[in-house]
């Protein structure tokens, strides 16, 4: 178990949801963190084991409708990441994770399947699959960049009044609905890949400032000329 004065990173069942490079968001967390001197250690929490509650940010990634719906009722069963984000703690989900975080989402031959009820949505198949890059300029509230990444994923989801929409679609589906994503408290839910911390280090940094307070500036000069360079040119396709 980590140490009390680590930012302990959680990342929640990598052996079912883990696709298109989502590990990577932790991997991110921890290199920005350790860039400003700041201790980390990431916890990995397979599908057998109990979700801790003492974590700081948690993470979830993208996986195939199988996986998905085990991971929802395991979370349901286990109720540790509930417990957790009452205490405080920070979240990203992604894709499928991003679903089962609602009250439904859309299972193996569409029904609906109960997710954890941690956000106030619900998802369902939608017509057809969104697949591509996805801009989408993020809620003022947050103060982040233009948001960018890859989505592959045949949901549509619908925002109750407990959220807020996290960005405004510029190119991609997203939602479906014109918006990408939403956030409630310390929660964002994303169908964003890329992973969506390497290709949006701003919005890490949201994550961890949300548990460690103001953070000191870093030099990002190189990665925003790369992040400027794939905005450009998905904008112009």
């Amino acid at each position: 178990m980590p140490s009390d004065s680590a930012l302990r990173i959680v990342w929640i069942y990598p052996d079912l949801l883990s696709t298109y490079g989502d590990q990577g968001n932790a991997l991110v967390l921890e290199h920005r963190a350790q860039r400003r001197g700041i201790e980390t250690e990431t916890i990995h929490v397979r599908s057998a084991d109990p979700v801790p509650e003492t974590g700081d940010v948690y993470l979830i990634g993208g996986g195939e409708d199988r996986p998905q719906i085990l991971a929802a009722e395991r979370l349901r069963r286990d109720g540790g990441l509930h417990r957790a984000i009452a205490r405080g703690a920070a979240m990203l989900a992604v894709c499928a994770g991003y679903q089962i975080m609602g009250s439904t989402f859309g299972g193996e031959e569409g029904q609906p399947v109960d997710g954890i009820g941690l956000l106030d949505i619900s998802s369902a198949r939608g017509p057809a699959r969104a697949v591509g890059e996805l801009v989408a300029e993020v809620d003022a509230a947050l103060g982040l960049p233009t948001l960018t990444g890859f989505e592959n994923h045949m949901g549509v989801t619908r925002l109750g009044p407990g959220v807020r929409p996290l960005s405004k679609t510029v190119k991609g589906v997203g939602n479906g609905d014109g918006f990408e994503g939403c956030y409630a408290g310390h929660v964002i839910g994303t169908y964003l890949h890329g992973p969506a911390l390497a290709r949006n280090p701003a919005l890490a940094d949201l994550l961890l400032s949300w548990r460690v307070g103001d953070l000191a500036p870093l030099d990002d000069t190189r990665y925003e000329q790369l992040r400027q360079e794939r905005l450009s040119t998905v904008l112009a396709s």
